[in-house]
């Protein structure tokens, strides 16, 4: 199987999906790391990696989802509920921006109360304090919920972000793109094709967004397989619009699930299995915030790219751990035989055509 393998991907080819079945459960570490690296030599040179310094910001942790995997949500009405106001946001940002960074990314919860109007007053307000700086705006997840909650169409709640000046709505939120795993954790979210008519939406406004994927839940090979699959497909179907794909891994400490973090190992498989499997995305993202310096070795699997976290309450809570030694990741990637850059955060997919 791998020689066939090797020489569908280096003629350009493509797997399918039971290859990419046998990638994660038979085929050996080396081999499985050489045929990764053939895919990212599509895009990227062999040692070039690329990376930059962002925080998540998290203006509220009130939530109805009330989603199984969160250690980090309260319910509305709980005592230690809260809601970040501007100056409390423009704080955690001057913080990231004391430590050199460049991106901040929001995230919070399905907040009953608060309108789309006060999430794009929000975000305005922040551009315009941060002009150097680039916002990732909310996750599809929240658009969805505050699309609906407002009784917006999709495509209305998306010009209505546009307009207001956001440029990203990045693809947070979807932690396996599956219906059977969405009705075991997180029923009051969504169902997958809605995910991808939101995510479509936001496209088609003009604004940029990105792939993502959680492992480690109870969650089957088959359930990840039909995330990347159905991804892959809606790749295919937009003309490859999603910027780059991010995996990461469940922290299970403080959760109503509970369960066990996967080995580094399994992450690391299923990273080279996605970048093998994911062609169409250029840029594949290994998770410092979930794995710390052992997440440069997701590069020698496939990735090409990773941000040094400053701050992240939603892992946090569940047991992830952020440093601000960013000069030993840097360091572990060097030690790997990569040359990490320090890179602008990724275009709007519309400005780079």
């Amino acid at each position: 199987m791998f020689v066939q393998l090797k020489e569908t991907l280096q003629a350009g080819g493509r797997i399918d999906r039971d290859q990419a079945e046998w990638l994660f459960t038979a085929c050996p570490d080396e081999e499985l790391r050489e045929l990764a690296q053939i895919v990212r030599g599509r895009y990227h040179a062999p040692t070039a990696a690329s990376w930059l310094k962002m925080a998540i910001v998290n203006y509220t942790n009130v939530c109805v989802a009330r989603c199984d995997y969160c250690a980090f949500y309260r319910f509305p009405g709980q005592p230690d509920t809260y809601t970040l106001s501007f100056e409390q946001v423009r704080a955690k940002i001057d913080a990231l921006v004391a430590l050199g960074g460049d991106m901040v990314g929001f995230n919070g919860g399905f907040h009953p109360d608060l309108s789309l109007e006060h999430y794009t007053e929000l975000f305005a307000k922040c551009r315009a304090t941060f002009p150097e700086l680039a916002f990732y705006e909310m996750t599809i997840a929240e658009f969805m919920f505050v699309a609906k909650r407002g009784k917006w169409s999709y495509a209305d709640a998306a010009k209505a972000f546009a307009d207001s000046g956001t440029r990203w709505i990045t693809g947070g939120g979807s932690e396996v793109l599956d219906d059977a795993f969405r009705m075991r954790h997180s029923p009051g979210k969504y169902k997958v094709e809605d995910y991808y008519d939101a995510q479509r939406a936001v496209l088609n406004a003009g604004m940029g967004s990105t792939a993502t994927m959680v492992i480690g839940f109870d969650e089957s090979l088959e359930e990840r397989l039909n995330h990347i699959e159905r991804l892959r497909s809606f790749q295919d179907q937009e003309d490859g619009r999603l910027t780059s794909f991010l995996c990461w891994t469940y922290k299970p400490y403080e959760t109503e699930l509970g369960g066990a973090e996967v080995s580094l190992n399994e992450y690391l498989r299923w990273m080279a299995t996605c970048r093998i499997y994911l062609d169409n995305i250029k840029h594949l993202r290994t998770s410092v915030l979930t794995r710390n310096n052992d997440a440069m070795m997701g590069l020698a699997y496939g990735a090409d790219d990773f941000d040094l976290p400053t701050e992240d309450e939603v892992t946090q809570s569940a047991g992830a751990t952020i440093s601000h030694d960013f000069e030993g990741v840097l360091n572990s990637a060097r030690e790997l035989g990569f040359d990490p850059q320090h890179r602008s955060p990724f275009p709007v997919w519309t400005d780079a055509q």
